[in-house]
């Protein structure tokens, strides 16, 4: 099966701890006892109706036997057998259709806790995942649910109770040797098929690993086909995406192989089987100990036996697979966040926007720091510029600010209230993120705006489509707001793009909003209309600029000029400029012609 054992994805264990997984099960069918037990029943009745033909059918054949006209066999028998057969089938969909809705309504919220559980993790799982591994994971955890329910619970406990019924009844009725066969027969076709089966679980493991490869590797391609075109590698793609699938076709045929030997096994035991107990029956009816009907008895309650022993077989091996990709889905479960909120969280009250730095120091690993002793204030409704060269820190301000990482010393705070004492959610409610690379939703403009705050009426929408001077752009359009964007947007230029995600952060009326490098890829005109909406949004929160053009936060109260982690050089544009360091530095070779 498969456990924890990367963040990113999560890698087949040993498939016998997957039987753990039953308990955990269990609790998501409380919510339909009543349907349960019902099924219950109806798996019983239809298990002695089964074993019922039979004995019905021998009678029958006995009367034909003692050629009696077809008047005088007795049609109460004719009618108990398609009466009995009915009611077997009738039996078997009704307990289906009972427990269809137990199994669809755990699928269901197995699958939306997983769902829930992705989206709390942290963000270093999700720069770390496999996107298609983690949703073909999923899946297969999700169906492999529906599978073990319909299958195990009524399939293979039933049929090692009515092989134990036709043992015991052949013993009674007929002689030891007939239980005999079935009890060897059953003992040896299990054993087989326990053991060829984990035999064969090294490439089930291969097989599904290869798929998941492959999987992500078509995702990560066509997600990023842009940069595919860009380098001309589109035949480079398709090679690396056929050598994983090269990788999967041998393990399917190394899985196909060992699949023949185990249905050729349980060929073999189930014929040796048959033709034993055929052949035992045949001698006591040529002896005159049995009759023709009991002949048909007994050949119908082998076919009994064997035929969902035969399926018993599939169903074991599809079992294992099953167990092994719903570990694979609790194993995400089992992956806990980074960044948790503590017990005693609080909500945040944001009332200002204040934010502070205190003494900051941030690092992955303790001998790369990337940021170290940071301190400022940003006071409510300021602007607030951080500028640097690549890898001086500045998004990892950000991320720290929204608490996708915890600070490794030092504390941030918001209105005072240190923001790793209150809960992520009330946190993020109030500060909204305009990033470098808006992507949105394939869907139509309005539907990205609205996204921002699902609760919110037309008119506020139509307000911040007004604030980052999306009307004239929207009115142009032939299907004006309802335009659909494209996946992540790629039918929006780059501004108008910015403009909507602009829209978004501001529909959610947020306390603090950061800008980060939300200019650097514009063009003159979309950075000047980028800007005024920048100062629409001036004085009513505290705005974190993150720039690259310095010609864009000329007008900050307060710039911090970060350099290898820390805090190089802090004070307005024209303070900084006289001071004649880093920025002065910064300043000369942007607007140098």
């Amino acid at each position: 099966m498969r456990g924890a054992g990367r963040r990113g994805g999560v890698e087949h264990k040993d498939y016998q701890a997957s039987w753990q997984t039953l308990r955990q099960l269990l609790p998501y069918f409380s919510e339909y006892r009543l349907r349960i037990i019902l099924a219950l029943g109806c798996l019983v009745a239809a298990k002695v109706a089964s074993i019922g033909m039979p004995y019905v059918l021998k009678y029958i054949v006995d009367d034909l036997n003692a050629k009696n006209p077809i008047i005088v066999v007795p049609l109460a028998l004719l009618v108990a057998y398609g009466a009995i057969r009915f009611a077997n089938v009738l039996f078997g969909e009704l307990r289906d259709t009972l427990f269809g809705r137990v199994t669809e309504r755990a699928m269901r919220r197995i699958g939306h806790r997983v769902f829930t559980h992705l989206h709390a993790l942290d963000l270093a799982f999700h720069l770390e995942r496999r996107t298609g591994g983690v949703s073909r994971d999923i899946e297969r955890g999700v169906n492999g649910i529906s599978f073990l329910m319909r299958f195990m619970v009524f399939n293979i406990v039933p049929t090692f109770l009515e092989i134990g019924l036709i043992a015991v009844l052949l013993f009674w009725q007929y002689s030891v040797w007939f239980a005999v066969v079935v009890i060897v027969a059953v003992l040896a076709y299990v054993g087989f098929s326990v053991v060829a089966t984990e035999w064969r679980t090294n490439t089930i493991r291969e097989m599904n690993q290869a798929e998941s490869q492959s999987s992500t590797r078509a995702v990560d391609s066509l997600l990023n086909f842009e940069t595919v075109k860009y380098f001309n590698n589109e035949a480079f793609e398709a090679q690396r995406y056929d050598e994983d699938l090269a990788i999967w076709e041998s393990a399917r045929r190394r899985n196909r192989l060992t699949l023949f030997a185990l249905n050729a096994g349980q060929a073999l035991i189930i014929a040796a089987a048959a033709t034993a107990a055929m052949i035992l029956a045949a001698t006591r009816v040529s002896t005159g100990e049995m009759t023709i009907g009991d002949f048909v008895l007994i050949n119908a309650l082998m076919m009994q036996i064997f035929m969902p022993l035969n399926f018993l077989g599939f169903v074991y091996r599809e079992m294992k697979g099953s167990m092994a990709n719903i570990d694979a889905m609790f194993a995400l479960l089992k992956v806990r966040p980074r960044v948790s909120d503590r017990a005693d969280a609080r909500q945040l009250a944001a009332d200002q926007g204040k934010v502070e730095f205190k003494q900051v120091s941030f690092y992955y690993h303790a001998e790369r720091p990337i940021l170290q002793d940071v301190s400022f204030i940003a006071e409510a409704k300021q602007k607030v510029a951080i500028v640097g060269s690549s890898g001086s820190g500045k998004s990892t301000i950000l991320k720290l600010l929204m608490r996708f990482y915890d600070v490794s010393t030092g504390s941030v705070a918001i209105d005072m209230q240190d923001i790793a004492s209150v809960s992520q959610a009330s946190l993020r409610s109030v500060i909204s993120v305009v990033p470098q690379d808006a992507v949105l939703f394939n869907s139509s403009i309005w539907d990205n705006i609205h996204y921002g705050k699902v609760a919110a009426s037309d008119d506020e929408v139509w307000r911040v489509i007004r604030m980052a001077y999306l009307d004239e752009f929207i009115s142009s359009l032939p299907e004006r707001e309802q335009t659909r964007v494209g996946e992540r947007g790629l039918k929006l230029s780059g501004g108008e793009k910015q403009r909507v995600a602009i829209a978004r952060a501001l529909l959610k009326n947020p306390k603090i909003m950061i800008f980060d490098e939300a200019t650097s890829s514009l063009d003159s005109r979309s950075e000047r209309e980028i800007l005024r909406a920048m100062d629409e949004v001036r004085g009513q929160c505290t705005l974190i600029v993150i720039a690259h053009r310095l010609s864009t936060i000329v007008d900050a109260d307060q710039i911090l000029v970060l350099d290898q982690g820390r805090i190089a050089e802090q004070g307005n544009h024209q303070s900084l400029l006289e001071k004649g360091g880093l920025y002065q530095a910064a300043w000369r070779l942007q607007n140098t012609d």
